[in-house]
């Protein structure tokens, strides 16, 4: 059945409203006063959650109480960490099915998951597997978005991009010259908000529709390595001096991060799940150049890489990304 012309996303539900990536999603679509969006929450405590979101408690061990929540609800936004239970996801769409809401946008927001490479790095299986779920039970379209790495987290967290900000060491992969697409947070929460504000249908302009069952492509910057520091060093106020620069084939590091994964070292597998990015002349998340870029139709602002930069430092001199994945 052709959508509606008029018909318009109204009610949200949202999972990890509070979280890393989630605030950001809450914060946007909050500024849009046609939503009316609530956060299915495990604590009956919402004293943190911003003014204007709803809440409603759920009990993963009681689908029932999933189903209930979503019922009404026009979309359903998963952002799940990666401590999450393995099926909490199916749970959620099996419950957004039983509820009958139209659309999701699934666990979806980093690189393309229908690319081979996502293969390689291990996080393409799952991912489609979650996709498949939501067709096969034919009541819900998904729409994922594709943003490759968060900037802030990617550029913040040690040796992920191959700079340690804290520790002032670079690793340039080859010669730090493969470009890829990465968005900050906020550009990612832009991204979402805009989307859901589509008309669902229509013969004019861009649709809702028009991406379901689809990625959507999104980026604030396309960086290479050489750039990132350069930027590190405008907003510091360092020289390329007061860094401990090395060199190393991405390729080879994707193979020395896979045997720390074997030995059972957590940051293997981020390694190679980002050196896999950076092989040289591939391209393999530069989705601007071998795909497109959806930042126009969603009337996505062009966003300054220093000051996103700035942050990044601000949070590697906080320690944030031990205190995310290392705090006792």
């Amino acid at each position: 059945m052709a959508a509606n012309p008029t018909t318009r996303i109204r009610n949200i539900a949202i999972v990890g409203a509070t979280g890393q990536l989630g605030k950001y999603i809450t914060a946007e679509l909050l500024k849009n006063p046609n939503f009316t969006v609530t956060a299915l929450t495990r604590t009956p405590d919402t004293s943190s959650f911003p003014s204007g979101l709803h809440a409603i408690p759920v009990d993963y061990s009681d689908p029932s109480t999933l189903t209930a929540a979503l019922k009404g609800q026009d979309a359903l936004i998963i952002t799940l960490a990666v401590t999450a239970p393995s099926d909490t996801h199916s749970k959620l769409v099996r419950a957004a099915a039983e509820a009958g809401v139209p659309w999701i946008l699934p666990n979806e927001f980093g690189g393309d998951t229908n690319d081979p490479v996502s293969d390689e790095t291990h996080t393409g299986p799952p991912k489609r597997a979650d996709r498949k779920l939501i067709e096969d039970l034919g009541v819900s379209s998904w729409v994922g978005i594709v943003s490759g790495f968060w900037y802030e987290y990617s550029l913040s967290g040690p040796g992920l991009y191959g700079i340690d900000i804290a520790k002032k060491e670079v690793m340039f992969f080859d010669e730090g010259t493969q470009r890829l697409n990465t968005s900050t947070w906020v550009q990612v929460g832009r991204a979402v908000a805009s989307l859901l504000a589509l008309p669902v249908g229509g013969d004019d302009g861009t649709t809702l529709s028009s991406y379901r069952n689809q990625m959507v492509f999104v980026s604030s910057f396309a960086v290479n390595q050489r750039e990132m520091l350069d930027s590190i060093n405008r907003v510091t106020g360092l020289e390329d001096k007061d860094w401990s620069v090395k060199r190393v084939g991405a390729k080879e590091r994707f193979e020395d991060a896979g045997r720390m994964m074997a030995e059972g070292n957590r940051m293997g597998f981020a390694y190679k799940l980002y050196t896999r990015y950076f092989f040289p002349g591939e391209d393999a998340s530069l989705f601007e150049k071998t795909k497109r870029l959806d930042n126009e139709k969603l009337g996505l602002p062009v966003e300054d890489l220093d000051e996103a930069t700035r942050k990044a430092v601000e949070m590697a001199q906080d320690g944030y990304f031990a205190k995310l994945h290392y705090a006792s």
